[in-house]
């Protein structure tokens, strides 16, 4: 685009500060692998950018390459709107282990994996992310219509129950 990156940054803080978009940032402790450091950049209302993406009806949204990045905005703010934490992040590592959205919430350590996917399995990934972050509990919310437990620590979730996290406020 030919842009400096502290022109981008001012543009990306204004757009933030004007809620039209969100800065996810990464959450990096003293660990032994290379984490992620960059934040993670969504458009907060997922209508303008289907907009942006001339997304003109769902049927067109369905065949689209974004649209499991638009679910995975979507669902993280209404997370997000739910439950208020103070400081949300995400977590990365560099060997492709990652979890969506990790929040340090009232002394316990939470994650949320979005999948836009009606039966979503448990991944590598996500087993690495609750033990390296010692997670209290994993939620994977996806569009479908059951909840169910895959273990003590990990929950399938459909968007619809997620009020059910009011437990946690």
């Amino acid at each position: 685009m030919g842009l400096s990156d502290k022109t981008v940054r001012s543009y990306l803080d204004i757009l933030s500060g004007t809620f039209m978009v969100r800065q996810l940032q990464p959450w990096y402790e003293n660990a032994s692998k290379r984490q992620v450091k960059s934040p993670k950049i969504y458009i907060r209302d997922s209508g303008i950018l289907h907009g942006l993406l001339d997304l003109p009806d769902m049927h067109t949204l369905y065949g689209h390459p974004q649209i499991g990045a638009s679910w995975e905005g979507f669902a993280i703010e209404q997370i997000l709107n739910l439950i208020r934490p103070t400081r949300p992040y995400f977590w990365a590592t560099h060997t492709e282990a990652e979890i969506d959205l990790f929040l340090n919430y009232r002394g316990q350590r939470f994650g949320f994996e979005v999948k836009f996917n009606e039966s979503p399995t448990v991944t590598k990934s996500m087993r690495i992310a609750l033990n390296d972050l010692k997670l209290d509990h994993l939620w994977v919310i996806y569009p479908g219509q059951h909840t169910y437990p895959v273990d003590e620590q990990l929950t399938v979730m459909p968007i619809s129950e997620i009020f059910n996290l009011r437990a946690l406020t």
